[in-house]
């Protein structure tokens, strides 16, 4: 099918969807609740990737000084920050198979 005519089909199928002649494709999609972690847990993540402070925090894009207060427990990381960290904490290596060069 090219590419107009993908077009114009799926107009049709918005019209149609619209005037209640079809139903529309529904998927449900669950998420994992963001975790929370501390200052120990986040060490030992960072342990396992094998990297400082410095390297890990360019990583993450934040600054040192950020890594720093996370680790000694006097800062927690935002939501998207814990996120990151819940994905290298289940795969370190994804840090050497997509970021470092």
């Amino acid at each position: 099918m090219k590419l107009g005519e993908s077009i114009i089909k799926g107009l049709n199928e918005a019209v149609e969807y619209e005037r209640g002649n079809i139903k529309a494709k529904r998927q449900v999609i669950k998420t994992v609740a963001v975790p929370t972690y501390k200052a120990d847990r986040i060490k030992k993540i960072r342990a396992k990737t094998g990297l400082s402070q410095a390297v890990f925090s360019n990583v993450l894009g934040v600054s040192v000084k950020t890594v720093e207060a996370w680790e000694g427990g006097r800062n927690i990381p935002s939501g998207t920050a814990q996120r990151l960290l819940a994905i290298i904490d289940k795969d370190p290596e994804i840090i050497r198979k997509h970021i470092l060069r």
